[in-house]
């Protein structure tokens, strides 16, 4: 489960940021995950939960907003959000695509308490 080394990532990087800003806890934390992204979002959600106590992040809210997959055609140019697994442009039908988004996690947000 490579959902625990990636919150414990994100902890860290919370606590970092929340030092660095001389914060006292944070109180929010927002992350996007691209669909693609191979990360699970209950199981990560369990990871934080479980992780974060005894960290500046003990009392955060955890929130996770889901990025579809983004694509741009090469073949007509279209930018396209494409569901599941089609690999072709919904415009002209090619397979041509560049991935533009939805394979990745973001920190999107951090809330502190000062």
């Amino acid at each position: 489960m490579h959902e625990y080394s990636i919150v414990q990532s994100l902890l860290d990087s919370c606590e970092e940021n929340a030092i660095k800003n001389n914060a006292k806890k944070v109180t929010k934390v927002v992350i996007k995950i691209g669909v693609m992204s191979g990360v699970e979002p209950e199981l990560l959600r369990t990871a934080f939960e479980t992780f974060k106590e005894k960290t500046l992040c003990e009392e955060a809210e955890f929130v996770i907003n889901m990025q579809q997959i983004i694509v741009k055609c090469n073949s007509c140019l279209v930018e396209s959000t494409i569901e599941g697994i089609e690999y072709y442009c919904p415009a002209c039908q090619s397979p041509d695509l560049d991935i533009l988004d939805g394979e990745d996690m973001y920190l999107m947000q951090l809330e502190l308490d000062f």
